[in-house]
């Protein structure tokens, strides 16, 4: 079974993008993965379309109308369907690694990606949405952070990779940061490639690894530092 993943968005004509090129969009035309979209406007009952309406209690922006969403997400996603539903949301759950890989095992997923001010709180609630946030930061619309989640997990889905291995020492997923990479030429205006990764030995170059990750990682993500070290056992006394 490939994974099958179903956008809901006011802007259809975003997608694929860039979920069309490179390993992503080899994947799809292949059939490792499908993705539908659907114009959530198609739901709205007015003569001008309209999805949205001002806050309850006053206040800037408008909000996604609970009704014309639990439509949407109906249509695409019947009570049987075992698809997580998401709702990519500045304030949701940080997208991690490891949420990546949960659903790169899974059958696909239900996206929603969110307009305006914010989605009505009714329809989160009716319709089970996990919210998700690819940062601290505040996008126009949920549809970049959809294709930064789609193309993290389409990425690990079997086959996808030419070189499944290749995917194994990246950043996040050993909690740490990934090492430094080298290439020819060996000399390169006046810096060169460290002698341990052209020693043949690949005991130390695995230990030079290792241990360049982890400085990166203090260094850089003090926070995943701290959660590596709490994950070491400790020594018997």
């Amino acid at each position: 079974m490939s994974f099958k993943a179903s956008v809901l968005t006011l802007y259809p004509d975003m997608f694929p993008g860039t979920l069309g090129q490179a390993l992503a969009g080899k994947a799809l035309a292949s059939g490792a993965w499908s993705l539908d979209v659907t114009q959530i406007r198609q739901f709205a009952t007015d003569r001008h379309r309209s999805v949205d309406d001002t806050p309850a209690g006053g206040g800037a922006g408008m909000v996604l109308r609970p009704d014309i969403l639990a439509k949407a997400i109906d249509h695409v996603s019947s009570t049987e369907d075992r698809r997580p539903r998401l709702l990519m949301s500045p304030r949701g759950t940080p997208l991690t690694q490891a949420m990546v890989r949960d659903l790169a095992t899974g059958p696909g997923a239900v996206i929603v990606c969110g307009r305006f001010e914010g989605v009505d709180e009714r329809v989160i609630e009716a319709r089970q949405l996990t919210e998700v946030s690819i940062g601290d930061y505040v996008l126009s619309g949920g549809e970049i952070a959809a294709q930064v989640l789609l193309d993290a997990v389409v990425r690990l889905l079997p086959g996808v990779m030419g070189n499944a291995a290749s995917g194994e020492t990246e950043s996040f997923e050993a909690a740490l940061l990934e090492h430094p990479h080298y290439t020819r030429p060996t000399e390169w205006e006046g810096r060169t490639i460290p002698d341990v990764l052209t020693s043949g030995n690949h005991a130390r170059i695995d230990a030079w690894r290792r241990e360049r990750a982890e400085a990166l990682t203090k260094a850089r993500r003090p926070d995943l530092w701290q959660a590596q070290a709490r994950k070491k056992p400790t020594a018997d006394r």
